[in-house]
């Protein structure tokens, strides 16, 4: 297993991290045994935005006798109510819902601590101004929460988080269908209304990506699958099969990312995601899967895959393309940026223009004009 620096928070996650959702449907056993596997095969990283106590309990016993290796987003703002999960700010239900979770988890503090699920501006304005946010940022004072983080499904609210500067990391939806959509402020319209004109990756959301690589906030990945969707042409949007391998590949290569989140069911689910890490270039390989689908249009759009492999002056093409990218979108190029490009071990300017990456690149990217385009940008 590999891991990754979450942004500012400096913990090191595992690339591939544990999406507890699902826990609830099987007996506890079963479900403690699966973190436990998990844990076996290097995850280190696990969500419980889920309010029930069933879930709760389970992770509370999966992680216990490695409780200090294990790095927990605990939602505060999930709650439960009358035996139904419910979405609150108001104290007298959250604070008593994160009291409960600490016990049921058995611990005196939680890793990364989320505002829950926030897709609206209103919300945002409510949650940021007001009681729940002093109680968010007073667990924090006293190290209950070690980090603060956010989880949301629109592109908007996480740049206004990544903005705030004391947000540390966000939990957002990224999988390659998701990434051709606006943002919304209902999670179910990103589940619906595809077409046959599919537009390549929207600019808000490649703007958070962006974003969040400037300013080291670190992005953990929801719903990475599409909700098993991409594994059945019949409801891919492109018309096509995808595999694990490739949708972790997919998210990973987006800037800030640090790990990609999977429910499971099963171990066998979980062998095939961590198989990621010994997968080859060609299983992970989705560019070609997106370029030969009936449906899409990324036409021109670099999307970090790697495809142009090797340069004959060993440039890592998708690196360079990703600090143009991330340099490009601003007024002047940000420091952080700079530094890490120039730390590159080959740089634009070596490009000797020979055109073998553009042969190679699924999406008829002009390598060598970006290349040209970055040397100016950057001066090296």
């Amino acid at each position: 297993m590999r891991y990754r620096r979450l942004g500012k928070t400096g913990l090191m996650a595992s690339e591939i991290g544990f999406g507890g959702e699902w826990l609830e449907r099987h007996e506890e056993s079963e479900s403690v045994a699966l973190i436990e596997y998990a844990y076996e095969k290097g995850i280190n990283i696990i969500d419980c935005w889920m309010s029930d106590p069933k879930s709760r309990d389970i992770i509370g016993r999966a992680i216990r006798a490695y409780r200090d290796k294990w790095y927990v987003q605990g939602h505060i703002g999930s709650t439960y109510q009358n035996g139904q999960y419910v979405r609150s700010r108001d104290l007298k239900y959250v604070c008593p819902a994160f009291e409960d979770l600490l016990r049921r988890l058995d611990t005196d503090y939680i890793d990364l601590g989320m505002i829950h699920y926030i897709d609206t501006p209103e919300d945002w304005n409510d949650s940021m101004n007001g009681e729940y946010i002093e109680y968010v940022r007073e667990l924090h004072d006293k190290g209950i929460i070690r980090h603060i983080g956010i989880s949301t499904h629109n592109p908007e609210i996480g740049k206004l988080a990544a903005e705030t500067g004391f947000i540390e990391m966000i939990m957002f939806s990224i999988n390659p269908a998701f990434d051709m959509r606006p943002p919304t402020e209902d999670i179910d319209d990103l589940f619906v209304g595809y077409d046959n004109a599919l537009s390549g990756i929207d600019m808000k959301r490649a703007e958070l990506y962006r974003l969040c690589e400037e300013r080291d906030v670190g992005i953990t990945v929801m719903k990475p699958f599409f909700g098993g969707r991409l594994f059945n042409k019949e409801q891919s949007p492109f018309g096509v099969v995808f595999t694990p391998a490739q949708l972790i590949h997919y998210c990973l290569t987006r800037p800030g990312v640090s790990s990609v989140l999977c429910g499971y069911d099963t171990k066998e689910q979980i062998d095939a995601a961590v198989y990621y890490e010994d997968a080859s270039d060609d299983e992970k390989d989705y560019a070609s899967v997106i370029a030969s689908a009936p449906l899409h249009s990324y036409s021109g759009q670099c999307t970090y895959c790697g495809h142009c492999k090797p340069c004959p002056m060993d440039i890592d093409i998708a690196m360079v393309n990703k600090f143009y990218d991330l340099a490009a979108a601003q007024a002047t190029v940000p420091e952080s940026v700079r530094e890490h490009y120039k730390s590159l071990a080959h740089t634009a300017s070596e490009c000797i223009g020979c055109g073998g990456c553009e042969t190679r690149c699924p999406f008829g990217v002009a390598v060598a004009d970006r290349m040209a385009e970055t040397a100016k940008l950057f001066g090296c």
